[in-house]
């Protein structure tokens, strides 16, 4: 597909919707949890298992969905994937039984994983090479976005009823990216259909970026998780407190964001190497040192700032590494991502009840170094450059 001079720049706005979408799917439920529960008479432990559902759907789509991918262009894919998370957005809305919500994030969860895989590789696909970073950053800014408004307002409508937040935000969002990608041209391009597995024992280089995702996706995804309630343990805070600390966080996350894109072009691989030390110091201190209850917050932000660097670095790094098979590298940094949440999740329960805090912060420090192996091995002399 011939792309015209400055067409990157319109695109920003359409992929940045599209990732909106996709993240106001995966929090509409985060502040309406307690209703969910109480409207369909379950625990909110239960409840809380409908992320486990879209998240490990959206993982297991983003490996198996080589076949799909192969046989239609990125434009067919990301409507496809719209389409999906609209249908799941609506029905769970309308979902007259707790049974029928959890069928409900099996369609959210396969429409995260097609939107995110699509949408990150046409930020390349789509775009002069000089505008790569510009694209990739803003629709990657789609998701702290989604976190930022999507929370408050899925909280206010959740004071007349949870599904409202549904309507308002995931199905509205994921309405505006569908008649927006509808209007771009066809993209008749397809890529090689290639066996997942066979593909990261073939090349090295993209075994070892795809391991240092997901092993960053975890450590970042278990701090998030789990700040919240360090905020309430140790300083006694409320949850309202603790959510706007969790806001800030989200702010933080933009400036990490539009400084790194300055030096992703020249220096991804470095970058994705030297940020996830510099977060593993971070979330230890986090962890195990208890000053003040706002510290604590700036710390947390910091963390933020730190993990936007890297997650766009990451994901320049993917599209490098991949140049032939962006959307094979975006399915794999989106099995990353949902699959790290589920990690993250775990081993930080684990470490929690295991030494509190202070292992928790360890734990995913530890996760950060072992992110940053793949690609201080690759910055090597002896790498073999070629891009898969």
């Amino acid at each position: 597909m011939r792309r015209r001079r400055g067409a990157g720049f319109a695109l920003a706005p359409t992929l940045f919707i599209c990732l909106f979408s996709v993240q106001a799917a995966v929090i509409a439920l985060s502040p309406v949890l307690a209703e969910v529960a109480a409207d369909f008479d379950v625990s909110i432990s239960t409840a809380g298992q409908l992320r486990t559902v879209s998240g490990l759907v959206a993982g297991l789509t983003a490996v198996s969905m080589g076949r799909f991918s192969s046989r239609v262009g990125l434009r067919e894919l990301l409507l496809a994937g719209l389409a999906t998370l609209a249908a799941g957005s609506l029905l769970s809305a309308a979902a007259p039984s707790f049974a029928v919500l959890a069928v409900a994030q099996v369609a959210v969860g396969a429409g995260i994983a097609l939107v995110l895989s699509g949408g990150l590789a046409a930020a390349a696909e789509w775009s002069e090479p000089e505008q790569q970073a510009h694209v990739l950053s803003w629709a990657l800014l789609g998701q702290p976005f989604a976190w930022i408004v999507g929370m408050p307002a899925i909280g206010l409508l959740g004071a007349v009823s949870w599904r409202w937040g549904w309507l308002a935000v995931p199905l509205l969002a994921s309405l505006l990216a569908l008649a927006a990608v509808w209007t771009r041209p066809r993209d008749d391009r397809r890529e090689p259909r290639v066996a997942t597995w066979r593909m990261l024992r073939r090349e090295p280089r993209v075994a070892g970026w795809a391991l240092g995702e997901l092993l960053a996706w975890s450590a970042w995804a278990g701090s998030l998780i789990y700040a919240g309630a360090l905020f309430v343990e140790t300083y006694g805070a409320t949850t309202g407190t603790a959510g706007v600390l969790l806001g800030a966080a989200a702010v933080a996350y933009l400036p990490g964001n539009m400084l790194a894109k300055r030096y992703v072009d020249r220096s991804a691989r470095l970058l994705a190497a030297a940020a996830p030390p510099l977060a593993a110091v971070i979330v230890v201190v986090f962890g195990a040192w208890e000053p003040s209850l706002a510290v604590s917050g700036a710390l947390f932000a910091l963390l933020a700032f730190v993990a936007a660097a890297r997650t766009i670095a990451g994901s320049s790094l993917g599209l490098e590494v991949c140049s032939q098979r962006r959307v094979f590298a975006m399915r794999l940094r989106t099995a990353a991502t949902q699959f790290g949440y589920l990690g993250g999740a775990a081993l930080g329960g684990i470490a929690l009840s295991a030494g509190g805090y202070s292992a928790l912060g360890t734990v995913f420090g530890a996760l950060f170094l072992l992110a940053a192996v793949p690609h201080l091995v690759a910055l090597g002399p002896w790498t073999d450059r070629r891009s898969a």
